[in-house]
C-alpha cells in the first residue's frame, strides 16, 4: 500500500513540473520571439523636412492623403519622409511619390574682358597665363562658365623708358696736301645719326729724302667721329583677351513635392478577441495539472485510510 501512496504522489509532482515546464518554456520563447521582432523593426527615419500641406481625399472608398512639399532644385528629395505610419485609428502606406518642377531660367550670351600684366610680348607664353575657362557671376544675377576667344588675345606696352649710349664711326680721307685739321669734314652721318669729329690719326703718304731726312709730302687721315644713340623700350605689357559664352539666372527655384499614401488595416484589426495577441496553448496544461493534483490527493486519501483499516483488523 505504501508503494500505491508513493506512486501516486510520484505522479501528481510529476505534473505539476510539466506544467510548469511547459509554461516556462512557452514564456521564455514568447519573450525571445518578441525582442526578434523589436530587433527586426527598423529604426524611425529622422524627419528632415515637413509638408507645407497635407490634403485627405476620400475616393471610390479609399482614403488617401496628400503630403505636400516645397524643395529647392538644390535640396534632396531623400530627406522626404516615406515610411507607412498611423492616423486617427488608420495606417497608410506611400503609394506615389509626385514631382513638379517650377523652376525657370533665363539665358542670355554674354562677353567677359580682363586684362593682366606680363613682361613678354611672346604669344606661347601669354597663352600659357589665360585658362581655358572662365567661371563669371554677374551683377544682375547671371552665372556660368565661358570660353577663351584666342582671336580676341591682344597685346600693349605698358609704359616705355628711354635709354642712350655712345656710338661712332671711322673715316679714312688719303692723300691730303697738308696735315690741316681743317682738311677733314666737321661731321659725318652714321645710320641716320649726326656724328661729329672727335680725333684725327694722321699718316704719312708719300715722302722726299732731303738733306738725310725724310720730308713727309702727302697725308693719309684716319679721322674718328662719335655721337649718342638714344632708343626706347617697353617696360612691360597689358594683355587683354575675351571669354564668351552663355550665362543663366533662375527665377523660380521650386520643385513641388506630393507623397500620396493609401489606408490599409491597420494591424490587428483581424483578431476576433479584439485584443491582437496569440493565444497561449500553454494555459490548458493548468487545469490539466489542477485535476491531476485533485486526483492525487482523493485516491492518495483512500488508499492511506484502507491501509489504517486493514492494520487495526490484523491487531
Amino acid at each position: 500500500m505504501k508503494k500505491q501512496l508513493s506512486a501516486l504522489l510520484c505522479t501528481a509532482l510529476l505534473l505539476c513540473a510539466m506544467t510548469g515546464a511547459a509554461m516556462a518554456v512557452e514564456t521564455d520563447s514568447t519573450t525571445a520571439a518578441d525582442v526578434a521582432v523589436l530587433e527586426q523593426k527598423p529604426a524611425p527615419a529622422q524627419v528632415s523636412v515637413y509638408p507645407a500641406e497635407v490634403r485627405a481625399v476620400e475616393e471610390n472608398g479609399v482614403s488617401r492623403l496628400e503630403k505636400v512639399y516645397y524643395l529647392t532644385a538644390q535640396d534632396d528629395p531623400a530627406a522626404i519622409p516615406t515610411g507607412d505610419f498611423e492616423r486617427e485609428g488608420r495606417s497608410y502606406t506611400l503609394l506615389d511619390l509626385l514631382k513638379n518642377d517650377q523652376t525657370e531660367t533665363d539665358t542670355k550670351d554674354h562677353i567677359e574682358v580682363i586684362t593682366l600684366n606680363t613682361d613678354t610680348k611672346d604669344m606661347a607664353e601669354i597663352l600659357k597665363l589665360l585658362e581655358p575657362t572662365l567661371e563669371v557671376s554677374t551683377e544682375d544675377g547671371y552665372t556660368g562658365v565661358l570660353s577663351l576667344d584666342h582671336t580676341s588675345i591682344t597685346v600693349e606696352a605698358a609704359g616705355y623708358k628711354t635709354s642712350s649710349r655712345t656710338v661712332s664711326a671711322t673715316r679714312t680721307y688719303p692723300n691730303l696736301s697738308d696735315a690741316d685739321v681743317s682738311l677733314i669734314p666737321k661731321s659725318v652721318e652714321e645710320s641716320g645719326r649726326t656724328l661729329t669729329l672727335a680725333d684725327v690719326d694722321w699718316q704719312d703718304a708719300a715722302t722726299d729724302y732731303q738733306d738725310g731726312y725724310d720730308l713727309a709730302l702727302r697725308y693719309n687721315a684716319v679721322a674718328t667721329y662719335t655721337g649718342t644713340a638714344t632708343s626706347k623700350y617697353a617696360t612691360g605689357y597689358v594683355v587683354t583677351a575675351d571669354y564668351k559664352g552663355e550665362v543663366t539666372k533662375t527665377s523660380c527655384d521650386t520643385v513641388i513635392y506630393t507623397a500620396v499614401f493609401s489606408s490599409i488595416e491597420a494591424a490587428g484589426q483581424s483578431d476576433a478577441s479584439g485584443s491582437g495577441a496569440p493565444f497561449n496553448y500553454a494555459l490548458l496544461l493548468i487545469p490539466l495539472g489542477v485535476v491531476g493534483l485533485g486526483a492525487a490527493g482523493y485516491f492518495g486519501s483512500k488508499g492511506y485510510l484502507h491501509y489504517q483499516n486493514k492494520k487495526r483488523g490484523y491487531e
